[in-house]
């Protein structure tokens, strides 16, 4: 059964300026790995922790969460993107990814999902980002990287575009980011905390029930290393979920 951990944040008042860097795609070499070796699953989760890192940013923007002036323009996987420079949301963001990394390393993560909220907490769009490990991996060395790096940027292209294939949002819009688990999983994220100020609590309902359900692919890439397919629904019903408690701002 899976079960579903539950991040939210809200909207803050004022804006600041600060530079947002992200560090490049780590090069490895390596040979077969198995789902067992460490280095698997660190590999994994930097690479997929980094670009999702870079996919929430550009959803914001994109899909006009926070205002366009708190977001610069970057270049990441060969393409510009636009990243927020709010230190609040930067940190939220990176917390965020930092309790996902462990779940992702030890192939408990099954999905990543951006949830766009109106102003009731009710979801009215959702970013899906399905996450699979294969059993075994060859990897030779930089070319397999470049591949997946290939890969990533597609779907951060189709994201920059998905407004056009898009209804405006309602304004004062939030966000929230899911992450689907196996259910031991989630016993021991509830255990050790990862992050002290992220505890997991069990989500509002009116939170996470949707109706009339419709589904908008928008890519889907598969390598050696991963697959990540990326989907946007506007109204899904969930069945159980965890939310991480922070302070509403």
């Amino acid at each position: 059964m899976l079960q579903f951990l539950f991040l939210t944040f809200e909207t803050f008042a004022s804006y600041h300026s600060t530079l947002f860097v992200f560090s490049s795609l780590s090069h490895q070499k390596m040979t077969t790995l198995t789902r067992q070796d460490l280095n698997f699953g660190q590999v994994v989760a930097d690479i997929l922790c980094e670009f999702l890192e870079v996919a929430i940013h550009l959803i914001l923007y994109v899909r006009e969460v926070y205002p366009s002036g708190i977001f610069q323009k970057r270049k990441k996987y060969n393409v510009p993107v636009q990243m927020s420079c709010h230190p609040e949301l930067n940190q939220y963001i990176h917390d965020t990814l930092h309790c996902v990394k462990p779940l992702i390393e030890k192939n408990d993560a099954e999905k990543v999902v951006v949830v766009i909220m109106d102003k009731e907490h009710h979801p009215v769009e959702r970013f899906v980002f399905e996450i699979s490990q294969p059993p075994l991996l060859s990897i030779s060395s930089d070319t397999l990287l470049s591949h997946v790096e290939q890969l990533l940027r597609a779907v951060i292209l189709k994201i920059s575009v998905c407004d056009a294939v898009l209804e405006n949002n309602p304004p004062g819009c939030t966000f929230t980011v899911l992450v689907h688990t196996r259910e031991a999983a989630t016993r021991n994220m509830e255990k050790v905390q990862v992050i002290k100020d992220f505890p997991w609590i069990v989500a509002d309902e009116q939170e996470v029930h949707m109706q009339e359900p419709r589904l908008i692919p928008l890519k889907t890439m598969t390598s050696d290393i991963v697959k990540v397919s990326n989907g946007m629904v506007l109204c899904e019903d969930y069945d159980t979920c965890m939310k991480a408690h922070t302070n509403r701002r």
